[in-house]
């Protein structure tokens, strides 16, 4: 399964090449901002009618680019409204924990971008500013989606935790069913507030059986998610992609064994909230017969409050130009190195795909045999990779936990993502003024 950064790229690439946006609509977002109504109030910040309405704009023409019906613009326009809300409640909260996604970084992903639609950054600058579409304002929309995707990793990701117990159950059921199907879904995910009151969680099932009905009732699902759910995937229509079943949450596994191609779920209900699932295809799938594995070392340089980014950053620049100038890996390590692998010369021994956070693991995998990374940033810190050695493997028991560990991850992240981002918005103050009128 891709990780998140993955598909953030992917999207971008499609997203910004040919046009996603009307010249007409990003323009507008580089015009002086006139007087305007204050639609919402996030801690010490305001949304306005002015950003709901580029942000609108925006989305009416994804959704007419993928054919999908249109809901009322009321409905659309409260939708939009909560989706800035929860932005700017992540932006804020990495900027008070001092995430922070600098020029560096920042120009390397624009980079990669610019590879996925064939050109050069200076192409691809060109091509944005004759669609209208102001370069400096793209880097900061582009530094807002990093952020909020490396406060995710360190937030949720990185502090998942799973268990050897966890992993017994997960093979021991795997041998039990022996079925490597994939499950097609989409769903509607109607958010409940951590604290929600039971005139609340009334109202939010209200909701959601009026969306079942109409679901089951025949009327276009995307367009139903599209108008009712809280989920990232609601302006695409609720599809969360093709995932075997041990990749899914638990809910959303169990209602998929019930279901036929085409059938809804009944409404479910979990600490997240309601939702609404339906199974649009289902197909048969296979093992892998071998995984590469790879066989690193690293040093890492902790960030903190003592030691910042830049300054972790400069001293990895410094020991990453002395190993490049003939100095041994090891010895620097066992110098510098801030985790439990320094007294191995930074050794991590051989690694499964998965065993790594994302960040790590992406940079990881560029590498050719004994090239030397530069500066990396993961939830972590700052590290310097080595690969010395790969090698393939066949499916083993070392390998199937391997796999069991990263099924249950991708199912269990899900539904952990989705109870922080209500945690976080329950913790921040909101105001918002649309459902109050």
């Amino acid at each position: 399964m891709m990780t998140m950064h993955k598909i953030f790229y992917r999207l971008l690439a499609l997203l910004f090449c040919l046009g996603f946006m009307s010249s007409q609509s990003l323009a507008a977002l580089d015009e002086p901002l006139e007087a305007d109504s204050i639609v919402a109030v996030v801690a010490d910040e305001v949304i306005t009618g002015y950003e709901l309405r580029n942000r609108l704009a925006s989305a009416l023409k994804q959704l007419q680019k993928q054919g999908t019906p249109l809901p009322p613009q009321d409905v659309l326009e409260r939708q939009m409204l909560e989706r800035l809300i929860m932005d700017r409640v992540q932006l804020q909260f990495a900027k008070e924990s001092g995430l922070k996604i600098d020029d560096i970084q920042l120009d390397q992903a624009i980079g990669r971008i610019s590879a996925n639609n064939k050109m050069t950054p200076q192409q691809f600058r060109q091509a944005l500013e004759k669609d209208g579409i102001t370069y400096a304002k793209f880097r900061e929309e582009i530094r807002s989606e990093m952020t909020m995707a490396r406060l995710r990793e360190r937030e949720v990701d990185s502090k998942l935790v799973i268990s050897d117990g966890e992993i017994d159950n997960y093979i021991a059921n795997q041998a039990a069913t022996g079925s490597n199907e994939e499950y097609q879904l989409a769903h509607i995910l109607l958010r409940a507030p951590e604290s929600a009151s039971p005139e609340q969680l009334q109202k939010l099932r209200l909701r959601g059986e009026q969306a079942l009905k109409r679901a089951r009732a025949g009327e276009n699902f995307a367009e139903l998610a599209a108008a009712f759910s809280d989920s990232p995937e609601a302006l695409q229509g609720g599809d969360i992609g093709w995932r075997p079943l041990d990749r899914l949450p638990g809910l959303y596994a169990d209602a998929a064994r019930k279901l036929g191609v085409g059938e809804v779920s009944d409404l479910l209900r979990s600490s997240a909230g309601f939702h609404v699932v339906k199974l649009l295809g289902k197909r048969g799938g296979s093992a892998a017969a071998s995984i590469q594995q790879t066989h690193a070392r690293h040093i890492l340089i902790r960030v903190n409050e003592v030691v910042s980014e830049a300054e972790a950053r400069r001293k990895l620049e410094n020991v990453r130009e002395r190993i490049v100038n003939g100095v041994d890996f090891a010895e620097q390590a066992r110098l510098y190195s801030q985790d439990g692998s320094a007294a191995k010369g930074g050794d991590l021994g051989w690694l499964n795909p998965g065993d790594t956070v994302p960040d790590f693991e992406r940079a990881m995998d560029a590498l050719k045999d004994n090239e030397l990374s530069p500066v990396v940033q993961s939830p972590f810190g700052m590290h310097l990779i080595q690969v010395t050695e790969r090698r393939q493997r066949d499916v083993s028991a070392e390998r199937q936990r391997g796999v069991a560990r990263q099924a249950i991850r991708e199912r269990k992240l899900d539904e952990a993502y989705q109870d922080w981002l209500r945690q976080l918005r329950d913790r921040t103050y909101v105001e918002n003024r649309l459902q109050e009128q």
